[in-house]
């Protein structure tokens, strides 16, 4: 059995010069590390639909509401969700629309023709 390898110098060269700078990979896996929680992705697509206070999603999740906070703490540092005041209650939602379609393309790549991995 042959051990052949391709080397392309022009196209290791075209990708070389194309990557990404190393901070803003690092800083994407921290992204996709966050969102690999399960909580966090039901929080996410909560939050998706309507924005909620601590409560209501800690009704929703059926988990407390420092459980909440903790994982509302941790997407909040990666600006995954963000958070207002009305009054003496917090509201919290997505950060912007890029999260929404990181989840939009994960949900869609997952279920594309009803397939998926678990279950």
């Amino acid at each position: 059995m042959s051990n052949k390898c391709c080397v392309n110098p022009e196209n290791v060269e075209l990708v070389r010069s194309s990557r990404l700078e190393d901070g803003v990979i690092l800083d994407v896996a921290q992204i996709f590390k966050v969102l690999g929680d399960p909580t966090r992705i039901r929080i996410v697509e909560a939050l998706r639909i309507r924005e909620l206070c601590v409560g209501d999603l800690s009704a929703l999740m059926e988990i407390s509401q420092s459980g909440v906070s903790h994982q509302l703490r941790v997407m909040k540092q990666e600006r995954i969700v963000k958070s207002r005041r009305e009054g003496k209650m917090i509201y919290y939602s997505l950060d912007d629309a890029h999260i929404e379609a990181l989840i939009d393309i994960a949900i869609e790549h997952v279920t594309h023709q009803g397939v998926r991995k678990n279950g």
